[in-house]
């Protein structure tokens, strides 16, 4: 072994750089960060779009955003960098009945979870909060005020500067890494460049979560998923002030970053490679026909190829976080699976997989339904694909 630490966190995003924060912050500083790239936010925190929403379908992820959200108002404050918190709101349309009823049904969870200011819209109120949209076969939609924008890399920086003022190490350029393991217990972890040797270690590897998870011998489910993102050139049309717009009907949102449409469409083309982010001109042709129908405006503006991007979602299989203890496996601990809300709720993220580490259990939010066992006693999270 050519050192030691009190903690090894694998992955130096958003999410290893908060579980390092929180660590330090309550006394916990002999930790090391290695990341697989020469810097941080290489790997899905860089290509996230920076949506933040509190609009979700079940208790703990209401919940996991009103704390989150506290925290992006009291971000600066904190480790002095501006998240970009900009409330403009999460706008979803409904085309049909059915898709009204199951926006109505999400909405009482909600609302039950402390989401007071989520409302219901009609036809009137969505050319009124997104005019550009194409309203007249819509009839209806539910509106979050208090949700809107992040900036993702801004909010990484934060975290992990703050992690290193309080001591913590940050290594680069690690290649994979891989755990030691003695019988059950973590022993180590190796990279091509050396081994640390620890008792502890965090998997906060992202999309390639899995991978390091079975280095240890542990089996979790969480795997990567494309996505890609369509930019236009700047296009003054579009107001800075639009909300997220999200088209129910098929999937299909936007919003305006930089000056610029940002247009997001959830399907992508099968790759060989699952960890391909090469961008395929092709999804393309499936995504520009439904933007032009729902925003016609859009058929003014040009795509920018070079700002254009593809990046992993790491998926779990009720598209809800795994945050705890690794089953059967001593030592190492799970914050995987966010499933694309990964950096909307990092900060108490790592916050409440400090205090697991280190108290015992999540004390702030009961996170039992995040349970990294919840599979295996087949009691996933359930699921909407509306929201």
């Amino acid at each position: 072994m050519h050192g030691t630490a009190e903690v090894v966190i694998i992955g130096a995003g958003v999410m290893g750089a908060s579980v390092a924060y929180h660590l330090a912050r309550r006394g916990c500083r002999d930790v090391v960060v290695l990341e697989q790239f020469d810097a941080s936010g290489l790997g899905s925190t860089g290509k996230a779009t920076g949506g933040f929403r509190s609009q979700f379908t079940t208790e703990v992820y209401v919940r996991l955003s009103l704390l989150a959200r506290e925290r992006l108002r009291h971000f600066h404050e904190e480790t002095g960098v501006d998240p970009g918190y900009r409330p403009v709101g999460y706008l979803f349309m409904a085309k049909t009945e059915a898709q009204l009823r199951s926006l109505r049904a999400a909405m009482a969870v909600q609302r039950a979870a402390g989401l007071t200011d989520v409302r219901e819209v009609d036809q009137a109120d969505l050319r009124r909060l997104s005019p550009s949209v194409r309203a007249d076969d819509l009839i209806g939609g539910i509106f979050g005020p208090t949700d809107g924008y992040i900036v993702p890399l801004e909010i990484m920086r934060g975290l992990l500067e703050a992690a290193q003022r309080l001591g913590v190490a940050f290594e680069y350029g690690c290649g994979p890494a891989a755990c030691l393991v003695d019988g059950d217990r973590i022993v180590g972890v190796r990279t091509g460049r050396e081994d640390v040797a620890t008792r502890r270690v965090v998997n906060a590897a992202g999309a390639w979560a899995g991978l390091v998870a079975r280095t240890a011998g542990v089996e979790i489910p969480v795997s990567p998923l494309r996505r890609q993102t369509a930019v236009t050139q700047p296009f003054p049309r579009l107001p800075g002030e639009t909300p997220m717009t999200i088209n129910v009907d098929d999937g299909f949102h936007f919003r305006v970053r930089d000056g610029r449409a940002w247009l997001l469409w959830p399907q992508d083309t099968p790759t060989v490679d699952p960890f391909d982010t090469t961008f395929d001109r092709e999804w393309l042709d499936g995504l520009l026909p439904r933007a032009y129908d729902r925003v016609p405006c859009l058929r003014e503006a040009e795509i920018d190829l070079g700002r254009c991007s593809c990046g992993l979602y790491e998926m779990s299989p009720d598209k809800h976080a795994l945050v705890g203890p690794a089953p059967g496996m001593d030592g190492l601990y799970l914050i995987n699976g966010s499933s694309g809300h990964g950096v909307m709720h990092s900060a108490v993220l790592g916050q409440l997989l400090a205090e697991i580490m280190l108290d015992g259990r999540a004390h702030t939010l009961d996170i039992h339904a995040l349970r990294p066992t919840r599979f295996a006693e087949g009691q996933p999270n359930p699921q909407s694909e509306i929201l």
